[in-house]
């Protein structure tokens, strides 16, 4: 980008890699980038974030200077993008991107993306096991993933959350797996009693990066 220096992309990196610990940050950056400005309660409407988490992640985006309060008495209709009224009272506080957060996501593309993940993990075995496990078996319990890494269920649970925070795995919310998308049960379809965990789509990228770099086997 010719209106943005070399300095100004390095921070940039440092505070993507804080806002990829929780994918959640992103998805309220892409919301007001859409938006122009908004508050809370509309960006958890949006967003389907949980209203008390999204008063926390609007004060950390801040905190970060990737998001600002919008000053002014009131707000017209222009700015705010899914408001209806003509004008509205600024009875809430809104929000809308920074410069340096409306930086973040024009310069956020694909390679950026996994690039940024693989810099997050690549020296974190406990995760790059079960990233590597996640892409054999396509989804299974956590049960499943502490046998394989020989790790204590109470370890491996709070991992695979976070590993699910970050967006590089998902929940399999399914009432039936397929086996075709289970590969460690012998049956042709299983009822999900528990928690199923895949790689999500930008899982399976870095995976597939973390295999061409020889950061896991292939």
């Amino acid at each position: 980008m010719s209106n943005i220096n070399n300095e100004e992309i390095n921070i940039i990196k440092e505070k993507l890699k804080v806002v990829l610990k929780d994918v959640r940050y992103l998805t309220i950056l892409k919301h007001l980038k859409k938006a122009n400005v908004d508050y809370g309660k509309s960006i958890m409407l949006n967003t389907k974030i949980k209203l008390a988490d999204i008063i926390d992640l609007l004060d950390n985006l801040e905190k970060l200077g990737l998001i600002e309060r919008v000053q002014g008495a009131t707000l017209k209709n222009t700015e705010a993008k899914f408001k209806l009224s003509s004008e509205v009272h600024k009875h809430h506080t809104y929000y809308r991107l920074t410069r340096e957060g409306d930086h973040l996501l024009r310069y956020l593309d694909e390679k950026m993306l996994v690039d940024t993940y693989i810099d997050l993990i690549k020296d974190d075995k406990f995760a790059l096991d079960i990233l590597r496990f996640a892409d054999e078996l396509n989804a299974d319990h956590a049960l499943t993933y502490a046998k394989l890494i020989h790790k204590k269920l109470e370890e491996v649970i709070p991992k695979l959350e976070e590993l699910v925070k970050m967006g590089l795995l998902e929940e399999k919310n399914s009432k039936i797996i397929k086996f075709a998308d289970r590969k460690a049960k012998p049956k042709k379809e299983t009822r999900t009693h528990h928690k199923y965990y895949g790689l999500s789509k930008i899982g399976e990228l870095v995976v597939r990066e973390l295999k061409k770099k020889g950061i896991i086997p292939k």
